[in-house]
């Protein structure tokens, strides 16, 4: 059997957009939900382009290095919003944001 070896960057990748998708749903359940709607904006946003810049770089994708370089980016835009509020999730979120930036500029590099 032939094993999947996902680089650094890729797990963070992927770490980030389910944390930033459970950070979305849970900023929906707020009691200030109108409060949230940048930060789950953001949050889905940064989801989705994390999601693609794991695929790209599994699929060794020509364009990574761009990619990267968005996503980190978006990284940064999410974690700015989200380092807003005090509920955990929000922080843990943005904890997960800055640490995918920082491997996405490492693989950029």
């Amino acid at each position: 059997m032939n094993s999947i070896n996902l680089s650094e960057c890729a797990k963070a990748c992927v770490l980030c957009s389910l944390t930033c998708t459970s950070c979305a749903h849970l900023c929906l359940d707020e009691d200030s939900v109108e409060m949230m709607r940048e930060c789950i904006k953001r949050c889905l946003d940064c989801a989705d382009i994390c999601d693609l810049c794991a695929h790209a770089q599994q699929r060794n994708s020509p364009f990574t290095k761009e990619i990267c370089e968005l996503c980190a980016k978006m990284c940064d835009y999410c974690a700015e919003e989200c380092s807003k509020h005090q509920m955990e999730h929000c922080q843990q979120c943005a904890e997960a944001c800055r640490k995918c930036a920082a491997e996405c500029r490492k693989m950029a590099a």
